[in-house]
């Protein structure tokens, strides 16, 4: 197994709603076991800001799926729940689904890039990460705890706890 970080986020049709489903699909992906939920969090738009705040979380997910399968399963997941890709990058969307951390692998493909090439610059992936895996090391950036230091929350707020209860523990550093 595998231990695979995944990012949430959501601003369009009820997204503590779109979350909280994505989260039950994430429980029922094969090959795969979700070992916890970070709390959900408010966060203001990246992009435009003419768009609803964000509802943003991490899940922490062991998996023998390969990182492009898994990335197949996410994005049938994002379409379910009424995700349109559109050029805008950066828009309102019903669901996001993106794959932080796979293992301690770094890698570049035409469809994927891990870790996400901003997640050590991203509020709302850093703290909830941090949440989950306080003692992470991230390939090629370093310790999660030090790169926090240097990421400011710009109104990140907690708006739910976390999910851990009845799911197993283990959380501070990715199984092989």
């Amino acid at each position: 197994m595998i231990r695979v970080y995944i990012g949430l986020g959501a601003n369009l049709a009820e997204p503590i709603l779109q979350l909280q489903h994505a989260v039950t699909a994430l429980a029922q992906l094969a090959d795969s076991r979700l070992v916890a939920v970070s709390s959900f969090y408010g966060s203001k738009p990246m992009g435009p800001q003419d768009q609803p705040d964000y509802v943003n979380a991490v899940a922490a997910l062991d998996t023998t799926l390969a990182a492009e399968t898994l990335l197949d399963a996410l994005q049938r997941i994002e379409l379910e729940q009424g995700r349109q890709r559109k050029d805008e990058r950066w828009g309102p969307r019903t669901l996001d689904l993106d794959i932080l951390l796979y293992g301690d692998e770094i890698l570049a493909t035409s469809r994927l890039t891990v870790p996400h090439y901003g997640l050590h610059q991203r509020e709302f992936v850093i703290y909830p990460l941090l949440e989950l895996a306080p003692l992470l090391l991230i390939p090629g950036l370093g310790a999660l705890a030090e790169i926090a230091l240097q990421v400011p929350r710009n109104g990140l707020t907690i708006l739910t706890s976390g999910l851990t209860s009845g799911l197993t523990s283990g959380l501070a550093a990715p199984q092989h």
